[in-house]
């Protein structure tokens, strides 16, 4: 028994250490039309041994790293979004100055009871 467990160990270690790759296609066809085609390629591989090969989409997926991935985005959104909104209150205090001034100048003759 202990040689079955430690040569599984051995097997899963060579397996994660070069990886190994299972491609498979599935065709579902209905009188000589193709109707569905699935491609599926599947790696097994430690992270490093992925790294090592290039693959490590898992770095930038936000679903597996969400305070690593997008942190350049969220910092460019929140600039962004503070530009926007420096903006929008550059443009409400002209309304407002704007409205002061029509309102100074229509104070006298609402003072006397004339309708604007």
């Amino acid at each position: 028994m202990d040689n079955g467990s430690s040569s599984l160990a051995d097997v899963l270690e060579r397996v994660l250490d070069k990886g190994v790759v299972i491609v498979g296609d599935i065709g579902v066809s209905l009188v000589d039309i193709e109707l569905l085609t699935l491609r599926i390629r599947l790696f097994i591989a430690s992270a490093q041994t992925a790294r090592e090969m290039g693959m490590d989409w898992w770095t930038n997926d936000p679903f597996f790293a969400p305070h690593a991935a997008g942190q350049d985005n969220r910092i460019a959104s929140g600039q962004h979004q503070r530009k926007e909104l420096e903006q929008q209150n550059a443009e409400l205090r002209g309304r407002i100055e704007e409205l002061e001034r029509v309102l100074g100048e229509r104070a006298p003759a609402l003072e006397k009871g004339a309708r604007p």
